[in-house]
């Protein structure tokens, strides 16, 4: 009877286990973007970059140099740096930190720095979409 029980402990072991390794490659190809980052889906835009409160994000092609903001005085006006807040978690690549020239700290998405459109009003709005040609909702 143990010999019986042995084989039939270990099919169900090696099929637990094969079962595990499968829902956690399942869970890492469909991982969601970095915390305080979410998904969005409009359908003249396909899926982009919202932060918590569901506020569209924003890059600019004036930024060249990765973790580098062009952004500052008045265009920070209209596009103001998404920053980290107290009480956030530590960024998880490809989401990072930068330090602007004013000292101020803001997200960056795989060394692009992150921008709100101050013309968004409202969770889901893409009003900053192509705006002079520069600037763009963040793909995933």
């Amino acid at each position: 009877m143990f010999a019986i029980r042995r084989p039939f402990l270990g099919l169900l072991t090696a099929l637990a286990f094969g079962l595990s390794a499968m829902a956690v490659g399942s869970a890492l190809a469909q991982q969601a973007p970095p915390a305080p980052l979410k998904t969005a889906t409009a359908k003249e835009l396909g899926t982009f970059l919202v932060e918590a409160k569901g506020m569209t994000l924003y890059v600019f092609d004036n930024d060249k140099e990765p973790g580098k903001s062009t952004c500052n005085e008045g265009c920070a006006k209209a596009w103001p740096p998404f920053a980290p807040e107290a009480g956030d978690p530590a960024p998880v690549a490809p989401l990072s930190v930068i330090t602007r020239d004013d000292g101020s700290k803001q997200y960056a998405y795989k060394g692009k720095p992150l921008y709100y459109y101050a013309k968004d009003k409202k969770a889901g709005d893409t009003t900053g979409q192509a705006v002079g040609n520069r600037w763009w909702v963040v793909k995933p």
